[in-house]
């Protein structure tokens, strides 16, 4: 299955940019929403695939090449979109018990396991500096949050909703840096965003959430964070994350809540506090420290950077 890796059509890290931009519009979307949160997830993730699927009379190949993956892949798959599903319930359900700030820097911790799970299962080695860069950008989240962090009864059970979301979106991508070397980016999405939506149908009716009844502008709320934070973000970082690893995306989407608060000042004439823009430029700051001092794989430059092979999968 190890294959000699192309190189991409377009600029890997432009595109990292361009999917961060696209899911900072994500808690706009589902704070205009008046629906559940599981709902929105659900939508959000049927919405998406209804809207790739005439694709598939474009690139009738990825047809055939969903027809011929074999159990292992398809178990792949199914893990991912439980990872999904579980990343998407437990976030939402934080915010739930806890503060936005508080669930939104603790998910942002995913960085962390990101290091963890590169290093025991593509035995990827992280440079100092690089480091370095990474935690200055995760302590800029914290600066972002800390006036708003909530501790103590629910809210600490929502905080550990809201890590166990890290952990679960981290799982998510670990399995995609696999699946991708092996599997075309829009088979591989169109797979895992199917078993996403039919997880997420499945727990709606378990738990006795109905599916219609809702208003007209929720409808176009769930197209819109189809549309934008999921095809035009997750959907990039599905293709992006064959060059780019588990680590090096999860270190581009601390930019989140940067442009969540530009978008929400423009949308939603919220205020820019002062620690907002103090935790934004060290997020900027630490996020440049990485990318720019992150050891490459191996024969391949930092613009066209791959994943290396799993050890434990290959």
């Amino acid at each position: 299955m190890n294959q000699p890796l192309e190189k991409p059509l377009f600029p890997p890290y432009v595109a990292l940019l361009i999917g961060v931009i696209a899911v900072s519009s994500s808690a706009i979307f589902v704070k205009l929403s008046s629906a559940p949160a599981p709902i929105i997830a659900t939508y959000r993730l049927v919405f998406s695939v209804v809207l790739t699927l005439p694709f598939l009379l474009w690139n009738r190949g990825a047809l055939a090449e969903i027809g011929k993956m074999n159990k292992k892949v398809w178990l792949l798959c199914l893990l991912s979109g439980a990872f999904l599903a579980s990343h998407f319930l437990l976030w939402f359900e934080s915010l739930n018990y806890t503060s936005v700030a508080s669930s939104t820097v603790l998910v942002t911790l995913q960085p962390l396991f990101a290091f963890i799970g590169g290093y025991f299962f593509f035995g990827e080695r992280v440079r100092p500096l690089a480091l370095s860069g990474g935690l200055l950008a995760i302590a800029g989240s914290f600066v972002i949050g800390w006036g708003d962090f909530q501790v103590g009864g629910m809210a600490l059970f929502g905080d550990a909703l809201a890590l166990l979301g890290a952990v679960t979106v981290t799982g998510y991508w670990l399995v995609g840096q696999y699946v991708r070397q092996h599997m075309s980016s829009f088979a591989y999405t169109l797979v895992v965003y199917t078993a996403t939506s039919a997880i997420l149908v499945a727990y709606d009716l378990a738990l006795g959430y109905p599916l219609a009844g809702y208003p007209a502008q929720d409808w176009g709320w769930f197209f819109c964070l189809a549309l934008f934070p999921t095809l035009l973000g997750h959907s990039i970082f599905n293709w992006v994350i064959k060059w780019l690893n588990t680590t090096t995306i999860s270190m581009g989407i601390l930019g989140e809540p940067i442009g969540t608060a530009i978008l929400a000042y423009f949308i939603l004439g919220e205020v820019v506090t002062v620690p907002q823009w103090v935790g934004g430029l060290i997020i900027i700051g630490g996020i440049y420290l990485f990318i720019r001092y992150n050891q490459p794989a191996k024969g391949v430059s930092p613009g066209e950077q791959a994943p290396p092979t799993p050890k434990k999968l290959a």
